[in-house]
Parts: structure tokens; C-alpha cells; sequence
């Protein structure tokens, strides 16, 4: 691909434009003595999302929306914290049911994100769960 071919992509237009400025930037000393100079990138926890989707969902992250799996998981662990402190047994029990609805979605589209027998929270999940009921029976 030749030096033409490559200008005329505004995509690459950008990037020149975007390396100039940070190059500039550079030299004007802009970067210096920034929080967290010389320390390493905090771990962004992208390791078991695929590699074509990380950029998206970074995307979706600085915009603080979360992918719909996400977005579960996070009511599911907002629940289980909330029937431990929940007095009213009506609220509970109408808390259990939206838990198990929530997981059940969760295992139809496959997307049980780490929430499975062998995994520590999803016991403590189904723990909590059992033993909510266990009282609420009595």
C-alpha cells in the first residue's frame, strides 16, 4: 500500500494528526509529573472477555453502561446482599423469585459469566438462597 493510498483513509488522516499532537505534547513536557507517572496500567480484568470485544466493552464501561450479562450479574449479587438485611419476608420472598428469574436467563442465553457449581459465589449464591427459604418455611 503506498503513502497515497494510505493518506486517503480519513481513519489514517486521524491517526498522523493524533501522533503529531501527542509528539508535540511530548515536547512541550505536558506529560510530565502526571498522577501515576511510572506506574504500571491498572488491570482493566479483560481476561475472559474475547479479544474482538474488549474494545467495545471498554467503550461501554467509560460510558458506565454495562453489557447485559453485566448488568445481571450485578442485580443478582445486589439481591443476595439485600436478603441478608431485609426484614420484611414479603419483600424476601418477592426477591428470591426475581433472583431465580435472573439466573434463569442467565443459564438459558448462556451467559452464566463464572456463576456455575464450581464456582465459589455461585454456592454461596444458592447458600443464601436455601437458607432464606429454610426460614421463610419455618
Amino acid at each position: 500500500m503506498g503513502d497515497t493510498q494510505k493518506m486517503s483513509s480519513p481513519f489514517a488522516i486521524t491517526a498522523i494528526i493524533a501522533e503529531q499532537r501527542i509528539a508535540e505534547a511530548m515536547q512541550n513536557g505536558e506529560f510530565d509529573n502526571l498522577p501515576g507517572s511510572g506506574q504500571p496500567l491498572p488491570d482493566d480484568n479483560m481476561d475472559n472477555v474475547p479479544q474482538e470485544l474488549r474494545m467495545a466493552y471498554r467503550i461501554l464501561k467509560n460510558a458506565g453502561c454495562l453489557p447485559p450479562e453485566l448488568a445481571m450479574r450485578r442485580e443478582a449479587c445486589d439481591i443476595v446482599e439485600m436478603l441478608d438485611h431485609c426484614p420484611d419476608e414479603q419483600e424476601k420472598i418477592r426477591q428470591m423469585r426475581k433472583l431465580r428469574l435472573i439466573l434463569s436467563r442467565m443459564s438459558r442465553a448462556g451467559r452464566n459469566l463464572q456463576l456455575e457449581e464450581r464456582d465459589d459465589y455461585w454456592r454461596k449464591i444458592l447458600a443464601r438462597l436455601e437458607g432464606h427459604e429454610r426460614k421463610l418455611a419455618k
